[in-house]
């Protein structure tokens, strides 16, 4: 069993900038791709960047640019940088991975941008 804990959340204003972290229970950390999701009011929920074991990086269109995603390994933690934070980004956001085919999602932590 694989457990995902996300922080760091909370409000920031338009511009502004937040990190969260998403710490993993297991040292399987290391070998498996992580995601991080989001799910805004009344939308779906929506791949925002992923970053593979060896540190590869992918992001969705509308947070190019802005956020980065990065793991530290010995620590079994991955993080979230956000920046120039938009209204739109409102939304909970969970990191997921997947663990010889088994899914695992964090609980969720809330993010708000005020404008």
């Amino acid at each position: 069993q694989v457990q995902l804990v996300e922080s760091g959340g909370g409000m920031a204003q338009a511009g502004g900038s937040l990190r969260l972290s998403c710490a993993a229970s297991q040292s399987i950390f290391s070998i498996n791709a992580m995601d991080w999701y989001r799910q805004g009011p009344g939308k779906q929920r929506e791949l925002v960047a992923r970053i593979t074991s060896g540190g590869s990086t992918n992001y969705a269109d509308s947070v190019k640019g802005r956020f980065t995603i990065s793991r530290d390994n010995a620590k079994k933690t991955m993080y979230l940088q956000m920046s120039s934070l938009k209204p739109e980004d409102t939304a909970v956001y969970y990191c997921k991975t997947v663990v010889y085919g088994d899914t695992y999602w964090g609980r969720g932590i809330q993010v708000t941008v005020s404008s």
